[in-house]
This record gives structure tokens, sequence and C-alpha cells, in this order.
């Protein structure tokens, strides 16, 4: 097919909204290449260089001439909006089929039947739905002219954000024709990665790789080992940074903490993480138009959020790559001529990218643990199912059996919401691959760790020779360093606004699957007597009062007078009510003295009586060992009960040193109420942090 040069300037001349637009290095090449047919290309291009007009504008033009659907795979659907905003200005029909629109499948299935949508955009894990495959890709897997194959470092088992269904893409391209027109773009892929995309996506692929040079970028590190000190850094510099920004965070917990923190300091930011729910366009339009000065973000913002003016991305822990990080510093200065990119390095960051690491893979015993549980099972086990016979959290289930499923041949299938075993062993190659994978993440690390260390001037250059590219065109940052000390004083608030936070427990409100046979009940129906919300001073072992409470009870063997007034404090601007008139707490035969030492010197402070009711009959295993919520309420079932000394009648305030699956505290407060106690109102010392 001829390519219409004149007419994909307009089209993106259009799509841009900017009526004298030219193609960049590489772009109208690209548009070109796909649309005469000449092979598979892969375009590496910084982020903001414009792949998706590459793929619209290709799209458009192979329809006008005749050409059927296009079909794109992403991750990023979610974060797609602007790029499916621009591709509609066009006249570029597209439609998507993901989990959060089911209402709309049928009229979406209803136009591709009618040829009224030119482009599919569909996430990886839908190929891995039966019925998307049978129903709708099996109707039209005949007519595509375009496959496009969006962030594609995806596919490689060494990209730094590794989805495993892309897996898929590997079978569905060997079965495409070869002369099917196919893109893959993606913005960081080392000579590692790009290898690794020539096997999947050959034969001959061709490779269009850009420039990695940031001018715009002054890059700088720092470290500074402590939260408080970072949350001082960040509240005193975003005072005179100009424009707005990015920060990012490891963690959900610390994007909301220091969301939390920066909106006491008087500044307008949001929290922006997988959790944020519906209100994830709300923050990014808000970002777009400058109306908060900042969205402090996990990795859910990340590819395809498009603000070319952002001034300046930090990072509040460092990342665990440099593809990771170049992927999430290069969001700003697109459209600026310089931006600050910071890296803030601090002390929890080793702990947490060190569990990133471990967790990424299922380990031999739950593999072992899940194949062994389908093997009693003939008839198949749901994910519920599941949780009741190995001890395994349900995101370990879930990501066991996603891996196994994912396998060629697959040693388990799922029929209905049950997954079976098939007749295929699972192979060595599994266990190689993932030792590989965990070895290369660990090198990866190493490398975040010499990138932190080096000085001012020296990072940009660092970035490009890690991704194998030409880092001899780099010159100096344009921007001064910022400064590196931090106020003593917004140092000492930060402290006392880490140990101000509290936590919230929810009250469980249904018994587990199966019931608590030995209190009687053999079903998950509703709880008749539950616990009001608590309150939970810290996360365990966290900045501000976990590392105190972490002290107490393994080190000393007694909390101290400070964590007292802290919870004093909390309750007092907790103010339950009805408020209690005594308190209790939840007894311990490994640490008998611990808690209820604690919850007497509560309740004197407190000024309420202490009345030691509730016993624990036979010695369990911890419940820290118990994996999910259904193995946790298994493991308490029985194990508490009343005392027989008199019960008052009036609030109590029940007292525990952590909180986990909360069956604990679920059990002691059905105990105490159907008993006659009033309003049970749980407190804990701290979260364990990994509550289901």
């Amino acid at each position: 097919m001829m390519y219409d040069k004149e007419k994909a300037l307009k089209l993106l001349r259009t799509g841009t909204q900017l009526p004298t637009a030219t193609f960049r290095d590489g772009q109208g090449d690209a548009i070109r290449r796909i649309v005469e047919g000449k092979g598979r290309l892969l375009v590496v291009q910084k982020t903001g260089w414009g792949k998706s007009f590459v793929y619209f504008i290709a799209t458009k033009l192979l329809r006008e001439s005749g050409a059927g659907p296009a079909l794109l795979i992403s991750p990023l659907l979610a974060l797609m909006r602007n790029q499916i905003a621009a591709a509609e200005r066009m006249g570029v029909r597209a439609a998507t089929i993901n989990s959060d629109n089911k209402d709309d499948w049928t009229a979406v299935e209803g136009r591709l039947g009618k040829g009224d949508i030119d482009i599919l955009l569909i996430s990886p894990e839908r190929l891995a739905n039966e019925r998307f495959r049978t129903q709708v890709l099996a109707g039209i897997a005949g007519q595509i002219s375009l496959l496009v194959i969006d962030e594609a470092h995806c596919i490689s088992d060494w990209g730094h954000d590794f989805r495993p269904h892309y897996r898929l893409l590997e079978r569905i391209v060997k079965t495409l024709p070869p002369n099917l027109r196919l893109l893959a773009t993606t913005a960081t892929a080392n000579n590692r990665v790009m290898d690794d995309l020539s096997a999947v996506l050959g034969p001959k692929l061709e490779v269009s790789r850009g420039d990695l040079n940031r001018t715009s970028l002054s890059l700088q590190t720092i470290r500074l080992p402590s939260q408080a000190e970072r949350l001082a850094w960040l509240a005193e510099q975003l005072a005179t940074l100009q424009g707005h920004g990015i920060i990012y965070t490891l963690t959900v917990r610390d994007a909301n903490q220091v969301a939390e923190w920066l909106k006491t300091q008087g500044f307008n930011v949001e929290a922006y993480t997988g959790e944020t729910g519906d209100r994830r366009e709300q923050f990014e339009q808000a970002l777009l138009n400058n109306q908060v000065k900042a969205l402090v973000a996990t990795t859910a913002l990340g590819m395809g959020y498009d603000k070319p003016d952002l001034a300046f991305v930090i990072h509040f822990q460092m990342p665990g790559s440099v593809v990771a990080y170049y992927q999430q510093v290069g969001r700003a200065g697109r459209a600026l001529e310089s931006a600050y990119g910071v890296l803030l390095s601090g002390d929890e960051e080793e702990g947490i990218t060190d569990w990133f690491i471990r967790s990424a893979f299922p380990t031999r015993q739950e593999v072992d643990d899940v194949l062994g549980a389908l093997n009693e099972a003939p008839e198949g086990l749901s994910i519920p199912d599941l949780m009741t016979c190995v001890n395994m959290s349900k995101g370990r289930i879930e990501k066991t059996i996603t891996a196994l499923s994912l396998e060629s041949p697959a040693p388990i299938a799922k029929q209905g919401t049950k997954w079976q075993l098939t007749a295929a062993e699972l192979g060595e190659g599994f266990w190689a691959r993932a030792d590989r994978l965990t070895k290369l993440r660990r090198t990866e690390l190493q490398q975040m760790q010499e990138y932190v260390s080096r000085p001012f001037g020296q990072h940009m250059g660092f970035l490009i020779d890690a991704l194998d590219g030409d880092s001899s065109t780099v010159s100096p940052p344009s921007l001064p360093p910022l400064p590196e000390d931090v106020d003593q004083l917004l140092v000492r608030e930060a402290e006392e606004f880490l140990c101000r936070t509290s936590l919230p427990i929810e009250p469980r409100k249904k018994w587990p699957v199966g019931g608590m046979p030995q209190y009687g009940i053999h079903t998950a129906s509703t709880i008749p007597y539950q616990a009001q919300p608590g309150k939970a001073l810290c996360v365990w072992g966290d900045a501000g009062w976990g590392g105190l409470v972490r002290q107490g009870k393994y080190h000393d063997g007694h909390f101290s007078d400070d964590l007292v007034a802290a919870c004093v404090k909390m309750i007092q601007e907790w103010n339950p009510q009805p408020s209690p008139t005594w308190v209790t707490c939840v007894p311990s035969l490994r640490h008998p003295e611990l808690v209820p030492n604690f919850a007497q010197r509560l309740a004197a402070a407190l000024d309420l009586p202490f009345h030691m009711v509730i016993t624990k009959t036979d010695a369990r295993p911890e419940q820290k060992t118990m994996a999910n919520s259904t193995q946790q309420a298994r493991n308490i079932d029985g194990s508490l009960a009343l005392n027989g000394q008199p019960i008052p009648s009036g609030p109590v305030l029940l007292v525990d040193d952590m909180v986990d699956s909360r069956w604990t505290l679920t059990v002691s407060a059905w105990l105490l109420r159907k008993n006659g106690s009033g309003a049970v109102w749980p407190m804990a010392l701290s979260q364990t942090g990994h509550d289901e």
C-alpha cells in the first residue's frame, strides 16, 4: 500500500492540535514502514516522543485504504485517556474491552462485527480470557491489519515491568502470518531486552532506536536515611520549586503518608495509588490543569501518563532498577527547557525492594502446596477453596496460579471458577527462569545503589550507559543542584507527625468460609456481636512509633511509658462514643505479662478500672505464621474463652499489642458482647503491615 505523507502530516496536526507540528526524527519513517507493510518494527524512543501517534496515524491510513481493524495490546488502558482523545480528533474510532467496562462489551463486540471500530485496545490479561479469545478474537483475527504491542519491554523476562500475561503474546505472535504488520513500542529497553524482543517478535524485527539523552533534565541524588529528614526536605523544597510535578514512593502506605504530611504543611497535593479507585481520572486531570502542586504516587501513575510540562519528578525512595527509574523520571521536562529529577534515598528502601524481589515468583514450597491441594481435589478448587487448604495468602495463591497457568504446556487449567490439574508436569525451565530473573534483579538493585552515590553532573551519563545508549552527547545539568541540608526544626515536626498518625481497624462483619466450628458456627454468616471500628497506633517497625513497639516486644519485654502516653493521646483524639468505662486485654501464653502490664498502665492513665476477663485455652502457632485470613480464623477457633470473672456491662476498650487478620479481636469482642458487655472498642499498638 502507498504511504501518503501529506495526509499523515495533516493527521498529526489535527491530533496534536498544533497547526505547525512536524514529525519528530523517525516518526514519519515508522508510519511509512508500517503502512507499506515492510516487516515487523520495534520502536524504542524516550517518553514523550509520540509513539501513540505512529500507531494511530498508521491505523487511520490503513483503514482509509480498506484494510481491517488494528489490535493494540497495552498494560496501560486506564492511563491512555489523552492518547485516545487525540486519536478521536483524527477520526480514529477506538474502543476498549477491559475489566472496568463490562457493561460495554456486547456493544463493542457488535460494532467490531459491523466494522465500526478502527482499533481495539485490550490488556494482555484479556488474552488469557477464554471467552475473549473464542468469541471476539477468533471473529476478527483474519481481518486484523496491524498488531501493536505497547510497552513491549513487558514481554521480556528482563523487562523492569514484567507482566506475566505478556508471555501469551509470544505464543500468539508465533501463530501470526509472517507478513502481518506488527509494531512494538517501548521507551525503555537495553540491549538484553532488545535481544529478547527480537527472539519473541521476530523473524527480521527492524529496530528504530532514538537518542536517550534528556538535555532538559537536571538529575540529582540525595541520601537522607530517615523518613522524617526526607519529609522535611520535601516540605522545604516544594515551597520554592517552580511548576508542578510527581513525587514517587515505593508503597501505597508511603504515598498516603507523604501526601498527608505535605497537606499539613499547606501544600495542595493528592495521593495517587492502585487504591485511589474512581478518583484516579479526577487527580490526573487536576495535575494536567495545574490545580495541584504534585501527585504523590506509586508506579500506578507511570507509563502512559502524559503531561509534557512537568517541572519535577522527585523519588521519596530509590526504585529497584535503572530501567524503572529512567522511565519514571522521564515524565519530567518533556516540553520545558529545564526540569528537576531528584532521587532521595533512605534506610527503608532496601528492605522494601528486597521484599519485591523475593516475592516476584512463587517458591517451590508454594507451588508444591497448590499442586498438592489440587491433586487431592479432582473436581478442582477455587481461590477461596485453596485458602482453606493451604497456608498461603490470597495474593501468593493468585501469583502461583497465574505463573503456573501461563506455562506451556500448563500444569493447571481453569474450568468455570475452579482450577484443576492437567496432565502436564511443571518443567525445570520454570525454576531456571525464576532463578535467573531474581539474580538479575539483585544486579539491577546494585546498579541503582551505584547511581545514588554518583556526584552531581554524572547521573544522566550513568543512566544512558546502563541502558546501552550513547552518552557522548550528555551536557552538564542546566539547573543548579537543590540544597541537601535539612531544617532541623522541620525534621522534629516531621518526627512528631510520624508519631501522630494512627490507623483504622475495620471490624470483621462475617465469619470465615466454614465458620468457627469449635464455637458452634458452621457457615460464613454475619457476626451478630461485632466490634466497633478500632485504632492501631502505628505500623510494626515503621517510622514513628513502630520501632519502639518492636523494641518493647522483642528486646525489652516491656512496652515503654512513652507508648502508654502516645496511646492516651490517640484515644483522646479518637474520642470513641459511647466512651469506654473499663479496660481489658487479649491474653497470650507466650508473653503472659507483656500486654496485661501495658493495658493496666493504660487503664490507670485513663483513670478506668482494668478487668482481666478473657483467657487463652490452649497454645496455638503465632498468628503471623498463618498466611491468610481463613487459616488465621481456624487458628483462633476455640482458643479464646471467658475466665468466669463478672463482665462489666459498660463499653470496653479491648487492648492488644499486634493486629494482623483481626480474628483475635473479632472473637474477643464477640465473647464480650455475647456475655453482656457494652460496645467493644479494639485498640492495638501496631498493625503488622500485611493485613489482607
